[in-house]
């Protein structure tokens, strides 16, 4: 929570830059934790989500493993302390040179997308003397009642492997000497609210294990990936994990001696984390109030790529109630963060905070326009 001392010393701090509430990840991670402990579940989290080394060493001290979709991403949950046996390296366009260094590396599994991918692997791994562990990545064609950008398993994505392809997957299967096939993994998308699209994909998870089990094939591991969401109008509500967890448990056919893994990121970070701004200028437009903050759509791009809804508090102002655009200094018009919510008057050197900012928040941020990058600020160290 951000208290009256947080704010004044808020204001000793350049702007913008991205707070973290450690607490809140803490409980976040102690909820997680609990859960995954008492189902026996594996936890590898989203290193996308958010990569910041200091965010990445708490979490792996939690004994996570991570999900990564990059070599970089790879090294640095390394760097912070991920066990490379408890990494699982996903993307629909893996290089060799991060495919080679994934290998060396000792990572536990390839998620992988299509033949092709899986061809490359296997070449580069028997360059290597290695086996190289992979799941199958498949499409399951589950709408998950989110956003277009962020919806990944409907039919014609560029994620997956098509259940028509599996025949066929699994007939060059045997031609690989280099890949152990070690289980399956979905992922329909992020920031998924409703709890029904899991059930449905518990039941899709269940169809395919049993195709699996008819043609000889016994599956070490399903990995349901990730997109459980958070509230962002609410940004003090958690997730529900237990909700999550329970579901799970309840609605896929695990077999004896077999292992369930997921891939949560937004869930574990987003709601620990706030973009501070502070207003620039206010400008009065024909019909509407901008207030202009230091901020841009190059720390937080999530409003102008998504139209995503972020809660905006200022915190020092009480006065009396107004609308405003809220929008930042880029020159781009979408550059804007919300368009006519209630704040209380504000005014130039107000502090502004734009709330659930830590998943993809300083992921995604650029130097467009040459703007300075902001710098993290951890509640412990203020």
């Amino acid at each position: 929570m951000i208290n009256k001392i947080t704010i004044e010393k808020f204001r000793k701090i350049e702007t913008p830059f991205y707070y973290y509430d450690l607490d809140i990840l803490r409980s976040t991670l102690d909820v997680v934790k609990k859960e995954s402990d008492n189902s026996g579940y594996k936890v590898h989290y989203a290193v996308k989500a958010n990569s910041n080394p200091g965010i990445l060493k708490i979490i792996s001290s939690y004994g996570f493993g991570a999900d990564c979709v990059s070599f970089n991403e790879i090294n640095a949950a390394i760097i912070a302390g991920f066990n490379p046996s408890e990494i699982v390296f996903a993307g629909v366009g893996k290089t060799d040179k991060d495919i080679n260094a994934a290998l060396k590396a000792g990572i536990f599994c390839f998620n992988c997308e299509s033949i092709p991918e899986i061809e490359v692997i296997d070449q580069l791994a028997a360059k290597q003397e290695k086996t190289a562990q992979i799941a199958l990545r498949i499409n399951p064609y589950i709408e998950a009642h989110t956003h277009k950008y962020i919806t990944t398993g409907i039919e014609e994505s560029k994620f997956g492997i098509n259940t028509w392809e599996l025949d066929n997957v699994i007939k060059k299967l045997s031609d690989f000497k280099s890949i152990r096939l070690i289980g399956i993994h979905f992922h329909i998308g992020s920031q998924i609210t409703r709890m029904s699209v899991f059930k449905s994909l518990c039941a899709r998870i269940n169809e395919l294990q049993l195709w699996f089990s008819t043609h000889n094939i016994n599956l070490e591991i399903l990995n349901v990936g990730g997109g459980l969401g958070i509230d962002y109008e609410n940004p003090d509500n958690d997730p529900d994990f237990h909700e999550y967890f329970s579901l799970l448990n309840e609605f896929i056919d695990l077999v004896p001696g077999q292992e369930l893994h997921i891939e949560p990121g937004r869930s574990i970070i987003g709601q620990c984390g706030s973009l501070i701004s502070k207003v620039l200028f206010i400008k009065n437009g024909s019909n509407t109030i901008f207030a202009i903050i230091d901020a841009g759509m190059t720390d937080l791009i999530r409003p102008a790529l998504y139209q995503a809804h972020h809660k905006i508090e200022n915190l020092t102002s009480s006065g009396n109630i107004y609308r405003y655009d809220v929008v930042g200094p880029v020159c781009e018009s979408s550059d804007t963060f919300a368009k006519y919510i209630e704040l209380p008057e504000t005014v130039r050197g107000d502090i502004i905070a734009i709330r659930s900012a830590g998943a993809y928040g300083e992921a995604m941020a650029s130097r467009y326009n040459l703007r300075d990058l902001p710098k993290s600020v951890f509640s412990d160290d203020i």
